[in-house]
C-alpha cells in the first residue's frame, strides 16, 4: 500500500473536506496508515451549530471523507453506499480533533469501513461512524 501524495491527483481538488483549491474548505489532509487512513481538524467558529459546537453535518462529512480517503490515497474511485453515524458527546469549536479510520471488510467492489474523531488532548471520542463503500474502479 503506497500513500499516493494529494497533489498528484487533482480530481478532488475542490472536494469540501480535503480539496486544496476549495476557499471554504476544511483542506484536512489525509494520509494511509498499517489499518486505515488518519487526519487532525479543528473545528473553527464557521463550522458551529449551536452554543460553541460543530455542526453535525461537518462532523459526519469528516468521518465519512476519512473512510473515503483509504481507497482514494490507493488510487481507487469509489462512493458511500450506507452509512450509520453515532454522536456521543459534543464536539467544541476551536478543539484538536484526530479523525481515523480502518477497514472492516472487503469484499470484491464493496468495502465496509469505521471511522471516528477523538480529542487530541483528551481523547474524548465525539462521533464515529460504520459505513459501506461501493468501489467504481479498484485500488490498483
Amino acid at each position: 500500500m503506497t500513500n499516493q501524495p494529494m497533489d498528484s491527483r487533482t480530481d478532488a481538488d475542490h472536494c469540501f473536506v480535503c480539496g486544496v483549491d476549495n476557499p471554504i474548505g476544511l483542506k484536512i489532509i489525509f494520509s494511509l496508515t498499517e489499518k486505515g487512513c488518519v487526519g487532525e481538524y479543528t473545528p473553527l467558529k464557521e463550522h458551529s451549530g449551536f452554543n460553541g459546537v460543530t455542526h453535525g453535518g461537518i462532523v459526519f462529512a469528516v468521518l465519512d471523507d476519512v473512510m473515503a480517503n483509504w481507497f482514494y490515497l490507493q488510487g481507487g474511485y469509489g462512493y458511500t453506499a450506507k452509512s450509520e453515524i453515532r454522536y456521543r458527546e459534543p464536539m467544541p469549536i476551536g478543539v484538536a480533533v484526530k479523525i481515523e479510520c480502518e477497514v472492516v471488510k472487503e469484499k470484491r467492489r464493496l468495502v465496509q469501513l469505521k471511522s471516528w474523531a477523538t480529542d487530541k488532548k483528551t481523547n474524548t471520542i465525539y462521533a464515529e461512524a460504520d459505513a459501506s463503500f461501493m468501489l467504481s474502479q479498484a485500488i490498483p
